[in-house]
């Protein structure tokens, strides 16, 4: 049985998007709800964040230094660590209920966003590509929650979930061209014992998921067969990433926004995870704009 620790002792509302910084040996992650950055250094243990106005539902790390920003407004780029926002576009400028969830970089430096409709009446969410020069183009909605934005190391495979589905999507991917197209389900999880959030792929191409009210993630073969399950020591786990100097810690985001009667069974709730692997992870593409 693998050990899940603390990494970081934290009551996150709602812990997400963990990325490694491989140049800055540090986790940089969100805390959605209480409209934060952080940057977390595993070494000192030192945790500092940046306080913004909205939420900030995921990032990329830039080529030229900064951030790629996807928030409630649109996308913004930073030039660096507590720099001044510059504004991009909006692809959902009118839509107030959404704001955007999770994302990724592709191997061409492009940023894949989705977004979440938090009323889920019906599929008003979507995923969106923003190129290096500020284009950006819908290609998947009637969503309610996008989430688990990944690609292949072969980079020929995108993959998403949306979280309500229980299911995760895998379409096919052109690099050159930033084009997906065939989306199919990739894994039917059961109702009820945790929905697919966040995820991360390793260089064996196994597509790693949190389960959100499951208290576990899930590796998955690329044929979608369940590998590993590992249980954490929270009910809502939301994301993975590989961090470390070698790639094989799994860090693991969550959620401290729970019942009294759950955060008694899972103190904490809300703390950054981490846990060996025997499998390393893959460098994180980086926005190129």
């Amino acid at each position: 049985m693998r050990k899940v620790e603390v990494a970081l002792k934290i009551r996150a509302n709602l812990g997400e998007c963990p990325r490694w910084d491989e140049k800055e040996k540090c986790l940089y992650w969100v805390d959605i709800n209480a409209y934060q950055l952080h940057r977390f250094d595993p070494a000192s243990g030192r945790d500092e964040f940046l306080q913004f106005d909205e939420e900030i539902g995921c990032f990329s790390l830039r080529e030229k230094g900064g951030f790629l920003l996807a928030m409630r407004t649109g996308f913004y780029t930073t030039d660096g660590w507590n720099t001044e926002r510059t504004f991009i576009t909006d692809p959902e400028v009118g839509m107030d209920k959404n704001r955007f969830n999770d994302g990724r970089a592709d191997v061409k430096g492009r940023m894949f966003a989705g977004s979440v409709y938090p009323p889920k009446d019906y599929g008003g969410a979507s995923i969106y590509s923003l190129t290096p020069e500020g284009d950006v183009k819908k290609w998947i909605g009637d969503l309610l929650t996008a989430n688990g934005i990944a690609f292949s190391p072969d980079n020929k495979t995108f993959y998403y979930a949306d979280t309500p589905s229980h299911a995760i999507q895998r379409c096919d991917y052109d690099p050159q061209t930033g084009t997906v197209t065939n989306c199919r389900v990739f894994h039917q999880f059961p109702l009820g014992n945790g929905r697919p959030d966040g995820a991360s792929v390793d260089s064996e191409g196994c597509y790693w998921t949190a389960l959100y009210e499951g208290g576990r993630v899930v590796r998955l073969s690329p044929a979608g067969e369940i590998l590993e399950e590992i249980p954490v020591p929270a009910k809502c786990p939301t994301m993975v990433a590989f961090g470390d100097e070698d790639l094989q810690t799994l860090y693991i985001t969550s959620v401290g926004s729970r019942s009294e009667e759950e955060l008694k069974q899972y103190p904490d709730s809300g703390s950054v995870f981490r846990v060996r692997v025997d499998v390393p992870g893959l460098v994180e593409n980086r926005f190129a704009g």
